[in-house]
């Protein structure tokens, strides 16, 4: 699997690559010690490499890192924990 180089802005709550000339973002904000994620975007043009989950992983990374716990509101974040269930001790 490739891996993108993926960027992380904390003031606005973003992470993001681009691939091809194109962005892809994962959205979220804080509620105390949580992470809520809430848009994982990929256009149709980079869609199918991978790219939405290493958004995310990405944000389950950092939300370990700073011991929050996560909150996936949007529907890719919350299937692609599902999928990970070594993930699961960080939902809250």
């Amino acid at each position: 699997m490739t891996t993108h180089n993926i960027q992380h802005d904390a003031a606005t709550g973003v992470f993001s690559t681009t691939v091809d000339g194109e962005m892809a973002v994962l959205e979220y904000h804080r509620e105390g010690e949580h992470m809520v994620i809430v848009h994982t975007g990929v256009p149709d043009a980079i869609g199918g490499r991978g790219i939405a989950g290493e958004l995310v992983r990405a944000a389950f990374e950092y939300a370990r890192s700073q011991g929050w716990h996560v909150r996936p509101k949007c529907a890719y974040a919350a299937g692609w924990v599902e999928r990970h269930p070594e993930y699961n001790q960080l939902l809250g």
